[in-house]
């Protein structure tokens, strides 16, 4: 039940009739017709603009249509009062019967009250994460996460079809840095007394002999695995058979490292895609084959970046894709100066395999540090696809982990960070979750680790379980006092009993659940459902103190079993409608507070 949509489909219906008498054209398209709640609670229940967008093709003014349209809906039996403001809007109350069918819709939906058919099936798919394998998530990771995968749960709500996507980047310099620094730790493994002669050895056997960029402690155990399947076979091995060993082998464990610690956030993805099987299959090849054929390539020399020109830039011919043609701001090169593929001719092949698969409609949520790569990555997926697919990046702020206002420490075993595992061993998987959606991804975040465990309304966390919990509360206390509360006893009971004007406009809460669903979703912004759940468990609140005071709002009447039973059945609609938001976060409810 979707009392937005319904009103949509009436309004259409008085706007069909209005075709029928030949004041509207027969072709006239209704799609920007809107019903919203008004900005201002007092004008009414809904508003409308459908005489506003549609005067001109009737030969109206705007109020003139508004007035008849206005005078058709009253006639309704759903519309209580229609009354046209301003130059032509139309302010709607609607009949509290329909508020109070909301409840039984809920009751009979469960938490799935509130799934949408927006999507209509539509393939999206949504790549998050997409950390390099080369050692554990850390906090800066966790925003990305949390953000991509309640995403991809509010689109499937909405009716899309969603992929969850993590697109390894096992290739290119980084893994091979990686690949010596977990040989060192090999050569620790065989002689554990000997850690600054085994760097030497490390760095002896490397090309380059340049230092090793990660020391932190996760790779002992990557070391000590190596040591245990080859004994000391890898040290007669020549770099160029050495190094696929051991990089492989710490990709294979860090990635093991990385689902694991998704899988305690909740998390867990679909589909991986290795960059070097993309670039081993040749898809790389054949993407770039692809741009070619279309006049896309091109060999030339770049300007340097303007105010900041490198000591070590050169005017030096590269391979360029004509970027600018698609709205990136210069054109970008593809082939390094030892001729292997730049990342970002990885990542094109691998957004048109993504295409290749049926992904039309893809989104990428990315740390706000690859703002500058937003433009050439979007020109890349139009140039592939022949301007059929279209990318949206969702950046993600970075996040400053507090605790009562200071800094926290960094993790001993990361060596530099503090571990996402670390964040969830501290404060819960769903603390986690739901705080990070507390704010919109592009807004810095303070992530306080005394004030999000809080027990107080401030903290959003708390203040929405403590409504689920306190609904549950009230069935127990039901059940002492000998009401029977079951499902059927609930479905039956008499709604027209909820008129206060507090349950009425907690229904209408309710009623806001699958607009607040498909808006959140068409917006790419799952923020939303944080927040509705807020001020959903603050309307619940609010009704539950206003019944301490006033002792006929409270929920159990003991000298009122029928309405009494209509009340439980409000609120257990209130806890099925939390649940269903908070199973949308990927989080828990909590049926009691200790």
């Amino acid at each position: 039940m979707n009392v937005f949509k319904e009103m949509t489909r009436e309004i259409e219906a008085c706007l069909t009739g209005f075709q029928a008498e030949g004041l509207l054209p027969a072709e006239v398209d209704f799609s920007r017709v809107a019903v919203e709640p008004p900005r201002d609670p007092a004008h009414g229940d809904m508003a409308t603009n459908a005489a506003m967008v549609l005067a001109k093709p009737a030969g109206l003014k705007p109020r003139d249509l508004a007035e008849r349209l206005a005078a058709a809906l009253a006639a309704g039996d759903r519309i209580e009062s229609a009354e046209v403001a301003g130059p032509g809007f139309i302010n709607l109350r609607l009949k509290p019967d329909v508020w109070r069918g909301v409840v039984g819709a809920v009751l009979a939906a469960g938490t799935a009250f509130g799934d949408g058919d927006a999507g209509q099936g539509r393939p999206v798919n949504v790549e998050y994460v997409s950390a390099n394998p080369t050692g554990p998530l850390h906090i800066g990771h966790a925003r990305g996460a949390v953000v991509g995968d309640v995403l991809a749960r509010l689109l499937a709500k909405a009716g899309y079809a969603v992929t969850k996507e993590y697109w390894v980047n096992d290739a290119g310099a980084q893994v091979d840095e990686l690949g010596w620094s977990v040989y060192w730790r090999y050569l620790n493994a065989l002689s554990p007394n000997a850690e600054a002669e085994n760097e030497a050895r490390a760095l002896a056997k490397r090309p380059g002999g340049a230092p090793l960029q990660y020391k932190g402690d996760y790779l002992i155990p990557v070391g000590e695995a190596l040591a245990a399947e080859h004994g000391d076979a890898l040290l007669a091995m020549e770099a160029e058979t050495l190094l696929p060993i051991v990089r492989d082998k710490a990709v294979a464990m860090m990635m093991e490292e990385v689902k694991a610690t998704l899988a305690a956030l909740g998390v867990e993805q679909e589909v991986f895609t290795s960059e070097r099987w993309v670039i081993e299959s040749g898809k790389v090849d054949a993407a770039l084959a692809f741009l070619e054929e279309r006049g896309l390539l091109y060999v030339g020399v770049l300007e340097p970046p303007k105010g900041k020109k490198p000591e070590d830039w050169e005017p030096r011919p590269q391979t360029l894709f004509k970027a600018t043609q698609f709205g990136d701001d210069v054109d970008r090169p593809l082939k390094k100066s030892d001729g292997s593929w730049t990342y970002f001719a990885s990542d094109i092949a691998y957004h048109r395999y993504k295409f290749e698969r049926g992904f039309t409609r893809q989104i990428d949520v990315w740390g706000a540090d690859h703002g500058g790569y937003v433009k050439r990555m979007q020109a890349a997926l139009k140039a592939v696809s022949d301007g059929e697919a279209a990318l949206t990046i969702k950046l993600c702020q970075m996040v400053k982990l507090l605790d009562r206002g200071q800094p926290v420490k960094m993790s001993k075993r990361a060596g530099s960070f503090v571990t996402l595992q670390d964040l969830i061993d501290a404060v819960g998987r769903d603390v986690v979750r739901f705080f990070l959606l507390t704010r919109k991804n592009d807004a810095p975040m303070d992530f306080d680790l005394s004030a999000v465990t809080e027990q107080s309304r401030d903290n959003m966390v708390f203040y929405v379980h403590y409504a689920h919990a306190r609904c549950r509360s009230v069935f127990r206390q039901a059940a002492e006092a000998g009401i029977e509360a079951s499902p059927a006893a609930l479905a039956a009971a008499d709604f027209a009993l909820l008129e206060a004007e507090p349950e009425l406009e907690l229904m209408k809460r309710l009623a806001e659940w699958p607009r607040a669903v498909e808006a959140a979703a068409e917006a790419e912004e799952p923020h939303r459902i944080a927040y509705y759940l807020y001020e959903t468990a603050s309307a619940f609140h609010a009704l539950w103190t206003r019944g301490k005071e006033d002792a006929a709002l409270r929920f159990i009447q003991t000298d009122e079993p029928a309405r009494t039973v209509a009340r439980l059945a409000l609120v257990e609609a209130v806890r099925t409608v939390i649940a269903s938001g908070l199973d949308v976060i990927g989080v828990t409810p909590v049926e009691e507070l200790t």
